[in-house]
């Protein structure tokens, strides 16, 4: 299993020298599998640069998203993948109980905010709700479980090739916890991450941060690690780099992270960064 970032960045994308080490990219991580099968985890502003990384011989794309927030969907429209006629393109999202996907993904991919429609690109183009039962693509097993996060979100795991992946972009486990964390079965996101080999989890802000966003669906430097220890995780990859931090700051806050999860080996997620399970 190969695990490549193309875009790290939450909220709005951030580019500059101030973030060239981290990348100013909104939210894409690409897995890719011993077969050649390609996952797609959201659709941010790094997606455009992905497209343009996919061979001719690709014929089949799952794009997953794990929530609708325009950081998370920006990019669809510039995914140069979507415009080819032989190729199949399947997107996943969250489930709502008054609106399915494609009514939701529409009002972007819909004038006045986007010129084409979504049921006007060339591509094979296939709505699915995440899947609630593990679902077989190619060498990979995958499953979702709503998280917290404002609005209909999910954390996706992802098992093949002997490795699991977590993917947790934007999380909240220790909203209205007195202490975190508390008991695994009654935490946001633990069965998503238990024991995987590598978890991708928001580390957006420091304690003083949160504690001004308290429902904004992000985690501190401690509850990162405090839910990657409780999840028994191997590695963890801080991500959704918050867009107001340049490089400097997340290396502070990366070795926050770290220092609180010494048995863990912790990184941050770097644009372009290649990681293989």
């Amino acid at each position: 299993m190969k695990v490549t970032f193309w875009g790290t960045r939450g909220s709005i994308a951030a580019a500059g020298p101030q973030t060239q080490g981290y990348g100013g990219n909104t939210a894409c991580v690409e897995v890719t599998g011993s077969d050649g099968s390609c996952l797609v985890l959201d659709a941010g502003t790094g997606i455009r640069g992905l497209g343009s990384a996919v061979g001719p011989d690709v014929r089949r794309i799952d794009i997953f998203l794990s929530h609708l927030h325009m950081d998370h969907i920006q990019g669809l429209g510039f995914f140069g993948p979507l415009f080819r006629r032989d190729l199949e393109a399947h997107i996943w999202g969250p489930p709502s109980a008054t609106q399915d996907l494609r009514s939701r993904l529409s009002r972007y991919l819909s004038p006045p905010l986007f010129p084409v429609r979504l049921r006007d690109l060339d591509s094979k183009v296939e709505l699915h709700n995440a899947p609630d039962q593990p679902t077989r693509i190619g060498p990979f097993e995958i499953t979702s479980d709503e998280v917290i996060h404002p609005g209909p979100t999910v954390g996706f795991r992802i098992t093949g090739d002997g490795a699991t992946l977590a993917y947790l972009p934007d999380h909240e486990p220790a909203l209205g916890m007195e202490r975190f964390p508390g008991r695994a079965d009654w935490t946001s996101g633990h069965a998503i991450a238990e024991h995987v080999d590598l978890l991708i989890h928001d580390a957006q802000y420091f304690a003083g941060e949160r504690a001004e966003r308290l429902g904004w669906g992000h985690s501190s430097t401690r509850e990162a690690a405090a839910f990657a220890r409780q999840a028994g995780a191997r590695r963890l990859a801080c991500f959704h780099h918050d867009p107001a931090h340049d490089d400097a700051t997340v290396d502070g806050l990366v070795a926050e992270v770290a220092a609180a999860a010494p048995d863990i080996e912790v990184s941050g997620a770097r644009e372009g960064q290649t990681i293989e399970l």
